[in-house]
């Protein structure tokens, strides 16, 4: 999915005037904001991913709780919800 940009030197043009065209041009075609927006995504994770961390999940709050009910952990506070206040 590459965009070329070209910008092809007028006769009488300095080089700056060739970059400054350059830059608009890029700017103009989106490729920087697109570029910025993929360097910070994410991939999807498979489904088996998402399964094994929420078995991970599910045996280390069993493992906690048991651990609080042994009293070898502190008891956490339980958190109030937004209706609440």
């Amino acid at each position: 999915m590459a965009t070329n940009v070209e910008v092809i030197r007028n006769p009488g043009e300095n080089a700056m005037g060739v970059v400054r065209r350059f830059s608009r041009k890029v700017q103009g075609s989106g490729i920087i904001p697109r570029m910025r927006s993929l360097r910070s995504s994410t991939r999807v994770q498979s489904h088996y991913k998402v399964k094994q961390r929420a078995l991970t999940l599910l045996r280390r709050r069993a493992y906690m709780s048991e651990l609080v009910k042994l009293g070898k952990a502190p008891v956490k506070p339980e958190r109030r919800s937004q209706s609440s206040r």
